[in-house]
């Protein structure tokens, strides 16, 4: 049975999932990483140069998709060709981040490996659908005969099984005993879940709150000039911000930015 799991439960599992999911597809914390990196604000046919295996129009598409989500803006209304930019719920990354990597580099893989190719491996590892119910579930109860589990999490057995045996491949779970029909129990790494779950619900929560407040806009005066090249520039001055050098740091201190990029390593295959 667990000895410290009360700190994997009292977190929404579906805030959560839904959460971790928003941030776990491939190329997403590259594309953080790289525009807190080289920005505050880079156009689509600069940052595919730093994925160079992903491809332009790819990227495009990507961009595009983690501006719905909420992670970046841009002003292409201004601008067809607008750089992106992160927005504030990428900037506040940092906590959730850096709890995702103390978690794999403690639990799941000592080896050194590249800061964001570890966090993206671990959002795959925590993302799929009910894992964070059922890590909930076997914290709670300490362990559960399979059709339990099931029940529990509101689906039917044969909709668990993969699922499951994805969380014993991924080191999350595994059977209390060798005979069919064990209970499963969390192990190690799933108990020290508490301070990611924890993260992504305070992320969570500080974005779901501040999108309820109107938040006022910098109004633009477009006349005459503007339009022309000045008034781009113009556009572009009004919209930067600074980027938290901590957003990738273990440090709270602001770290020198790189002058001379260099490609980023592709993370791992899904």
């Amino acid at each position: 049975m667990p000895t410290n799991t009360a700190a994997v439960t009292g977190y929404d599992p579906q805030r959560v999932e839904d959460a971790l999911r928003q941030l776990a597809p491939k190329w997403t914390t590259g594309i953080v990483h790289t525009i807190a990196k080289y920005g505050p604000e880079i156009r689509v046919r600069d940052l595919a140069q730093y994925f160079p295996t992903v491809g332009a129009p790819f990227m495009s598409k990507r961009l595009a998709t983690m501006q719905e989500a909420g992670l970046l803006q841009r002003d292409a209304a201004f601008d067809r060709w607008a750089p992106y930019r992160l927005s504030q719920q990428a900037l506040t990354l940092g906590p959730v981040y850096r709890s995702l990597v103390q978690w794999s580099s403690e639990q799941i893989d000592r080896s050194p490996q590249g800061r964001y190719d570890r966090i993206e491996d671990a959002l795959n590892r925590l993302e799929p659908a009910n894992t964070t119910k059922v890590v909930q579930l076997l914290a709670e109860n300490g362990s559960m005969r399979f059709t339990h589990l099931a029940e529990a999490v509101g689906i039917y057995p044969q909709g668990l099984t993969r699922p499951l045996a994805r969380l014993q491949e991924d080191g999350l779970v595994a059977r209390a005993g060798t005979r069919h029909g064990d209970p499963y129990t969390l192990t190690e790494a799933g108990q020290a879940l508490g301070p990611v779950y924890a993260a992504v619900q305070r992320w969570d929560d500080r974005h779901s709150v501040a999108s309820s407040v109107p938040v006022p806009t910098a109004v633009r005066t477009l006349t005459g000039p503007v339009l022309g090249g000045d008034g781009f520039r113009t556009a572009a001055a009004l919209r930067r911000s600074a980027v938290p050098a901590a957003l990738f740091s273990h440090s709270p201190q602001p770290q020198p930015r790189t002058a001379a990029p260099s490609a980023a390593s592709p993370s791992r295959g899904r």
